[in-house]
Order: structure tokens, then sequence, then C-alpha cells
């Protein structure tokens, strides 16, 4: 999805021919991926201030997939988030044309069994629930009990920005009233794209890293959820064709969300 793309710092107009080039002459193989096909990620690697005075952009990547006998390739943002979700699994569903991704529907941020300051399990207020696509799915076993909590890795990527403003702008007024001022519900319906949230969401904090390929600017948002925060990122030029300015510390963002990550704990022994 190209615009996806957008969101980490390749323009409208990026030559994704040469993008792709540039991940299979110059990209590393992915972990949990394959072994048949193509699957490269190419990181925009972590550094100090650049020559140019750009920041370093810890996290970020764009991958390539292109499974065996597929003529197609496809190229996807990806962000290594150093926070770790706990989430409940309701359902793990597997796709035959993309055998090794999964989309997860759970609940985030499920109580803790035998936590001593709750020990009847009766304190709430930070569960809500959440789908988001798995690219390590070869780590999960065939079948997880309902239930079994796993810790993912993930972050959000704008499909669709409906508002970026003050936080009073928000679309609905007893949203202010909801823990930390959040609101986050899947995407239903068949004509609602998979692994997708509808967000009302606080920005608290941004951070401005740099995609090292185009010299674009790419700004992460770190913003308020129950439990803890979540990273998202947004098209410039999507929030310029839209009308809406840069994202402030403060402001409220609302619209639909791809989110995509990795489990990173809570499997199993095998």
């Amino acid at each position: 999805m190209d615009f996806l793309l957008e969101c980490i710092g390749f323009p409208p107009e990026y030559d994704l021919n040469e993008l792709a080039r540039q991940i299979r002459a110059r990209g590393d193989t992915v972990p949990w991926r394959g072994p048949s096909g193509v699957h490269l990620r190419y990181p925009f690697t972590p550094s100090a201030l650049g020559a140019d005075g750009r920041p370093g952009a810890g996290g970020l990547e764009v991958r390539l997939d292109q499974d065996e006998g597929d003529a197609r390739e496809s190229i996807w943002p990806h962000f290594e988030s150093q926070r770790r979700l706990r989430v409940s699994v309701q359902s793990i569903q597997r796709t035959p044309g993309a055998p090794f991704d999964a989309l997860l529907h759970g609940i985030a941020n499920p109580p803790i069994p035998n936590d001593p300051d709750d020990p009847w399990g009766e304190l709430g207020g930070d569960d809500y629930p959440l789908c988001a696509w798995l690219s390590n799915a070869r780590r999960l076993p065939p079948k997880l009990a309902d239930g079994h909590v796993l810790a993912i890795s993930i972050a959000g990527f704008a499909l669709d920005v409906t508002y970026l403003g003050p936080n009073e702008g928000v679309r609905d007024p007893y949203i202010l009233e909801e823990p930390f001022g959040a609101q986050l519900l899947p995407l239903e319906g068949s004509e609602s794209p998979k692994g997708c949230m509808e967000l009302s969401l606080r920005v608290r904090k941004l951070r401005h890293l740099g995609n090292p390929l185009t010299r674009e600017p790419v700004v992460a948002l770190e913003v308020d959820a129950p439990g803890r925060p979540l990273e998202l990122f947004v098209s410039r030029w999507q929030l310029a064709n839209a009308g809406y300015d840069s994202p402030r510390t403060g402001w409220r963002i609302e619209g639909a969300f791809l989110f995509t990550g990795r489990v990173v704990g809570g499997l199993p022994r095998q």
C-alpha cells in the first residue's frame, strides 16, 4: 500500500521500482519469514545526527515480500517498537495468501494473574479490544488457548486521519471522560480492511526521526492509551491534503490506523 509508505517518509511520487531494487541489493533477511520466496528488510539505521544534521531513525524499516511463485511483490513500512503490550488472545487468523502473517484479535492489558495489588482480578479500566497483523506468525504454535496472553510489539500507520487538532475538538465529548481520554475500536464489517482500528487519542509526545533514503522527516506520535502509550505514524502529505497542520503535543488525533508488529514473548514452551 503506497500511501502507508508515506507514513515513513516516502513521497507519493517516489519510484517504488527503485525502492524495491535498493531493498533487494542492500536488504537483510527477515527473521521468521520464508524460507520460500524473497523476504527482506531495509532498516533505517539508528544513529546520532548525521552530516546533514538530521536525526537518526531508530526502529524504522521498510520491508519487501514476494512469495515463491508470486509475480507480485509488496513493500510495507515497519517500526520496531521497544514497548511491549500484553494481549489476551481471542482469535488468530492465518491467510493462505500470506503464510507468514497472522491477524490477531484480542484484549490489550488483561489482568495480571496473582497480582498482589489485585488479588480478585477486579481492577479494570486499562483493557480494550485490539487487532493487529503479526509478521512473525511462524513463531506461533498451530493453536493457542483462548485467553492465552502474548507480549507483542506494534505500531499504527494511518489509513485515514479524520481529525487532528486541539484536544477539545474530540468528535464525541464523552471520550474525554474515558480512561486516558482514549477510544480504540477495531473496524468491523466485510468492507473494512483487516487489522485496522478506529482511534481517538491524545498526543503526549513527538519523536522526530528521518528517512535516510529520501531525506524526508518522519515523526513518531506517542499517544495516550490505557495501560501504556502507543506509537503512530501519519503521512504529512495526507495531512496537508486534508488541511491539517503538523501534529503537536497535547493535540488529539482521530482516524483509522493499520496496526502491525510481532510477537516478542508469552509463547508456550514447545
